[in-house]
């Protein structure tokens, strides 16, 4: 990126990662990050935003970063402010899950799903997993289909169709590494209609850790009291989303390793999940036969 910077006079960049490049190296990826684009000329803001803001049942936070020469990127990640919702504003009748962990987390999420990934941390490019604790037996622990998890993403359901001609996983990966449609409309829309920042921030001090927000120039940091939700869209709650009566059961093997993992680990769980995920591999597993 900054070879190709170097080289061409770029007014503004957008840049989009994982809540993880806050404390990667011990926060060394950022202060490189922020200096080579001091060093090109530009001002730089980053807000930790979460999908959620923007009605989506995921819970997705991913660090927004905005550079320019000429505009104030304060003006684009700093003119709003919604706030998180109350907790009762979430319904209790879904949780989305990580079936793919299980010894240091799960990614636990009410009324939604975890952040929806191009893979795993086994190799499998997959979606969560959702406990239904009111489904019948066999059938509370589900999975949403490629067409739900597209909505998710805040996408039509069919969307990355074209894509099923290579293989269908990588539908999936397309789903999992997309930025959230509606993160997209309210950052272009500020872009386009710039606002005025509604937010202050104070020095950066030593030693301190990069904050969820913050922004900077010639040397200087200011951090940035900022919610993950700088708008607040309806929410579509997850069970209207996915339609959990008909959702496909999370295979044996899934939910048998995912178990395996779970009980070996020191995690503590919602009551009557992981019975019910036993119950769930009980119920699925066809009876054995024998051939006298």
């Amino acid at each position: 990126m900054f070879r190709l910077l170097r080289g061409r006079r770029v007014s503004a960049l957008v840049l989009e990662n994982v809540r993880n490049m806050l404390v990667l190296d011990g926060g060394a990826a950022m202060r490189y990050l922020v200096c080579e684009l001091e060093g090109l000329g530009y001002r730089w803001a980053y807000r930790l935003v979460d999908s959620r803001a923007t009605g989506v049942p995921q819970r997705r936070q991913r660090v927004i970063m905005v550079a320019a020469r000429d505009l104030d990127p304060r003006a684009v990640l700093f003119s709003d402010e919604a706030g998180e919702p109350e907790p009762s504003s979430y319904r209790s009748d879904a949780f989305g899950f990580y079936w793919t962990e299980g010894l240091r987390g799960v990614g636990w999420a009410r009324d939604g799903v975890p952040t929806l990934k191009g893979g795993s941390s086994l190799g499998i490019p997959s979606p969560p997993a959702i406990w239904w604790p009111q489904g019948p037996p066999g059938g509370r622990i589900l999975t949403p289909s490629i067409e739900e998890t597209e909505q998710l993403q805040g996408f039509p359901a069919g969307w990355t169709e074209p894509a099923a001609e290579r293989r269908q996983g990588v539908r999936w990966k397309l789903v999992g590494n997309a930025v959230t449609v509606g993160i997209s409309r309210w950052l272009g829309g500020r872009l386009v209609d710039p606002g005025t920042p509604i937010l202050d921030g104070r020095p950066l001090l030593a030693g301190e850790r990069w904050p969820t927000a913050a922004y900077g120039a010639a040397g200087q940091v200011w951090v940035v009291e900022a919610s993950l939700w700088p708008v607040r869209i309806a929410y579509g709650h997850l069970s209207d989303v996915v339609d959990l009566a008909n959702a496909a059961p999370l295979s044996v093997r899934g939910a048998a390793g995912f178990l395996a993992r779970a009980e070996r680990s020191s995690l503590r769980f919602a009551p009557g999940f992981l019975s019910d995920v036993a119950e769930h591999i009980e119920a699925s597993t066809p009876e054995a036969s024998f051939v006298a």
